[in-house]
């Protein structure tokens, strides 16, 4: 039998319904897994609220402690940006670092699911169950390593001291702080992140904040030691 080539895509379809299907479980899953916690969620509770067979599960994810990985490693909630990408010796400095913004502002962009995705890393950390640890060897750790890598170049070093590591934290706690506090900036000043373009906008601030930062170790580091305050000689008048 010929097939009519005006009649719809079944393959196309199956494969449309099979990502909505997967999309609405891990939906489900993660506001489920965030309110109670993953030993209180139930596979049929998912499924349930998800509107999809249990058997789906096994299907897309291989069981409950697979469906808990792809939720808490969910791109669209936790973008996974590789340090190699951050690291990278073709980019600048302030480029490197957009990169690295992009990957705590793009997901705020989600709306409620990003809010889900705070409450269940609050709930890990309360209430482990390994994953945590596993994404800062296998994320946390290596995004780090290569913007430590990137401030050495930048500034001239060969390697890094504690300055440089405080450096680091000090530029990801700016991204960091709209995840864990993104109640309080909507609460003090919900305009600042009400929309996608504001939300583009914060980046390019915690952009340029980030390079006043570097720019601040880079002046302190050429001053010369200060004297202990006990060994100044007073100033004439």
């Amino acid at each position: 039998m010929i097939k009519n080539p005006s009649a719809p895509s079944t393959t196309k379809a199956l494969r449309s319904d099979g990502a909505e299907a997967r999309n609405r479980l891990l939906d489900a899953a993660l506001a489920l897994f965030a309110e109670n916690g993953y030993s209180k969620t139930s596979t049929r509770e998912i499924a349930l609220a998800a509107q999809v067979n249990i058997a789906s599960i096994s299907y897309y994810f291989g069981d409950k402690a697979g469906l808990y990985r792809a939720v808490f490693t969910d791109p669209r909630c936790n973008p996974n940006v590789p340090p190699e990408s951050i690291a990278d010796t073709s980019i600048s400095l302030q480029q490197a670092l957009q990169r690295l913004m992009w990957s705590f502002l793009e997901p705020l962009k989600q709306g409620h699911l990003m809010q889900h995705c705070m409450k269940l890393h609050f709930r890990e950390m309360l209430e482990p169950t390994g994953i945590w640890q596993e994404e800062i060897d296998s994320n946390i750790k290596p995004a780090h390593a290569a913007l430590v890598s990137v401030l050495c170049r930048h500034l001239g070093l060969t390697k890094a001291d504690d300055d440089i590591h405080t450096l680091a934290f000090s530029i990801s706690g700016l991204g960091v702080m709209l995840h864990i506090g993104c109640d309080v900036v909507t609460t003090i000043r919900p305009q600042l992140v009400a929309s996608h373009a504001a939300l583009d906008r914060y980046c390019d601030r915690l952009v340029a904040y980030a390079m006043a930062l570097t720019e601040a170790e880079a002046q302190r580091r050429a001053l010369p030691a200060a004297t202990p305050r006990s060994n100044r000689k007073p100033t004439k008048k």
